[in-house]
């Protein structure tokens, strides 16, 4: 099992770039952060770019890989996020992973622009997936869809990825994660049910079980962001719990997030050192 932490865009980069050392010297596999404009909860906070975030973090660590979490087509075109893709999988030697999902709610409506239907909002989300996969191994690409277009799409030899960065593709419903199964290098959920513990983790088996189904032979990394019936970081204890229930489905990717001083994710920074260094070394 590997172990991942997100890191949400809000600090100054003076106080963040610590934090993407320090979860590289805790041994974490992966470090991520959130593509969002804004996030429910967190829009009179500070707020920065992803991208630029990223490939920050790239320059000071060496070995964790780094991911969004998640990427949507919201406000992306696949053409632009080809090019910021390469550039961060460049600067950090190969580490980059692209997490994408349909996108959330506040995101969807910022900029303006029609109100999509779930049903609509999921057509998208498969045919940006499906142009940013081409995009990322072909060069000249003429593609005319529904939301998307591309007139000569360029890669350009030597930008052309083979293998392409793996794209990890979120689905909590069942279009979603059929999806997920038929065309992601790996598939991430956040779950269902958050009444507590159990009903969500009731939640997370029938998903499970739903990608099972539709996988036809094929393998994927299965994520999980682990901080949504209860904060994973709110005790040790509580962290070994979730992370011993995921194994036992499958999961083969578990995500917390960085403890914050108050709000969502509220912990301590203290908690998050002894299950970097005592209970994720257990659990490996």
């Amino acid at each position: 099992m590997r172990f991942g932490i997100a890191i949400l865009p809000e600090y100054r980069w003076q106080d963040a770039a610590r934090r993407w050392r320090q979860a590289e010297e805790y041994g974490f596999d992966h470090a991520w952060t959130y593509d969002h404009l804004t996030w429910s909860g967190l829009q009179d906070s500070p707020w920065f770019g992803t991208t630029p975030t990223l490939t920050a973090a790239a320059t000071v660590t060496s070995t964790i890989r780094l991911g969004t979490f998640v990427t949507s087509p919201n406000f992306r075109h696949p053409l632009a996020l080809t090019r910021d893709i390469l550039a961060i999988d460049d600067v950090s030697g190969g580490r980059f992973i692209c997490g994408i999902g349909a996108g959330g709610s506040l995101d969807a409506t910022i900029q303006g622009g029609p109100d999509l239907t779930p049903r609509q909002r999921q057509d998208r989300y498969e045919e940006f997936v499906t142009l940013l996969d081409t995009l990322l191994t072909t060069d000249g690409v003429d593609f005319k869809g529904e939301y998307y277009e591309t007139r000569n799409g360029r890669t350009l030899p030597g930008c052309v990825q083979q293998p392409r960065v793996p794209l990890v593709l979120a689905g909590n419903g069942p279009r979603s994660v059929r999806f997920a199964a038929q065309h992601g290098d790996g598939w991430m959920t956040t779950g269902g049910d958050r009444t507590n513990l159990d009903t969500w983790f009731a939640s997370l088996a029938e998903l499970s079980h739903r990608l099972d189904d539709h996988l036809d032979g094929r393998h994927v990394d299965r994520y999980l962001s682990m901080d949504n019936a209860q904060y994973a970081l709110s005790s040790p204890a509580v962290f070994e719990e979730i992370a011993a229930r995921a194994a036992a489905l499958g999961f083969t990717d578990l995500i917390t997030h960085w403890p914050r001083s108050e709000g969502v994710y509220e912990g301590s920074e203290d908690v998050l050192a002894r299950v970097a260094t005592e209970v994720i070394p257990r659990l490996r």
